[in-house]
Parts: C-alpha cells; sequence; structure tokens
C-alpha cells in the first residue's frame, strides 16, 4: 500500500490515529491544517454567514496537499493522511445551501480529478456522545461551541457517505473502546487486520 487515508467526523481520533500508523509503517505523514483556516473560528459562531468561506479554504488547502500525490513519478513512499478529498462534500452538504451549495459542487468537480485514489481508508466510528466528550478533552477553543446536535448530524452523514462510497477498500473500525495512542496491542490488532483484509469493507473492533 502506497496511500492510506483515516477518516471520521471531528473528535474520532483520525489524527491520532494516522500519526500512529506513519510512525508504525515509517510513511510520510499528510494531515489537514484547520489552524491555518482563518474563517474556521467563526464559523462555530456563526455556521450560516462562514460556512461557504469555510468550506472553501478546506478544499484548496486539501487540493494543494494532495497535488504531489496526483505525480505518480513522485509518489514512491507510504502516505497517511487523515482527510479524503471525496469526503469533503459531506460538509458542504450539512452547512450550505441554494446557491452557495451550487458553487461549491462546481468548484469541487473541478479540482476532485487531481486528487489520488487511496489504497485504504479507516474509517473510524464513534457514538456522538463520545465524540463530545473527547472534542471537550482536547481542549481547543473555538470548538466548546460545537454542539452535540452537530456532531450527531455528522456522524449520521459520516455512515451514510462511506455505506454508499465504493472507490477504495474501506476498513470500518468502532472506535468505542480502543485506544492507538495508549495501548499498543490495539494498534497491533488493527495493523494484523489490515493485513488479513480479504474484501473492499470490511469492519474491526475491540473484538477483534
Amino acid at each position: 500500500m502506497k496511500y492510506i487515508v483515516v477518516e471520521g467526523p471531528i473528535g474520532v481520533g483520525k489524527t491520532s490515529l494516522a500519526r500512529k500508523l506513519a510512525a508504525r509503517l515509517g510513511a510520510e505523514l499528510m494531515l489537514e491544517q484547520p489552524m491555518e483556516n482563518p474563517f474556521l473560528a467563526r464559523f462555530y459562531e456563526d455556521m450560516a454567514r462562514f460556512a461557504l468561506p469555510t468550506q472553501l479554504f478546506f478544499l484548496f488547502q486539501r487540493a494543494k496537499q494532495l497535488e504531489p500525490l496526483a505525480q505518480h513519478d513522485l509518489f514512491n513512499h507510504v502516505t497517511v493522511a487523515d482527510f479524503l478529498l471525496d469526503k469533503d462534500p459531506l460538509f458542504a452538504r450539512i452547512t450550505l445551501s441554494g446557491d452557495e451549495l451550487k458553487l461549491y459542487d462546481r468548484i469541487f468537480e473541478t479540482l476532485k480529478p487531481q486528487s489520488p485514489r487511496p489504497d485504504l481508508v479507516i474509517y473510524l466510528q464513534a457514538q456522538p456522545d463520545t465524540l463530545i466528550e473527547r472534542v471537550r478533552k482536547r481542549g481547543v477553543a473555538f470548538e466548546r461551541r460545537v454542539s452535540e446536535e452537530y456532531l450527531a448530524v455528522l456522524a449520521e452523514t459520516y455512515t451514510r457517505f462511506f455505506y454508499n462510497y465504493t472507490d477504495a477498500p474501506v476498513l470500518i473500525v468502532n472506535s468505542e473502546n480502543l485506544n492507538f495512542v495508549d495501548r499498543p496491542a490495539d494498534l497491533d490488532l488493527l495493523m494484523h487486520k489490515i493485513s488479513t483484509m480479504r474484501s473492499r469493507r470490511e469492519f474491526f473492533n475491540s473484538g477483534g
């Protein structure tokens, strides 16, 4: 595998797992850069007003990050990322409507062909109350405004997205009782599951 993506809703632990996987595999690490988005804090204060600039900034940022991977002659190492460009419209469907959504869709369709296809997507799931607990625990100031209702909608939207996603193999991971940061055995189990995958859609939880 050359390109592995870890995905899931806010607070599910995708960045932490991406870091651990990259370290274990000796891979390049490609992370979202939310702190670089000048609209994000204002988005959590007034979603209707700042959804479009927030979404477009992330779209351009992610597409730019992925450009080197689209050049196959440069793609000679393993890369682990904590975002999937194909899921970018997921947030747009929640926060945009009307002409703003039409504009976003036109721009996304222009950029999308430049995105390489992952060899594996690891989709992390957790219940909304778990997500809100993890978001509060990490203590990012502007995320304090994130409501449990928003996270519930987001988690459900992710579930629907990956139910229909067929562009790459998907390993669906129930992360409720897994701790890839503090329990190396959990990461060992996940690595074993990845190495023994035989179909394009499989499931993994704390039961193995």
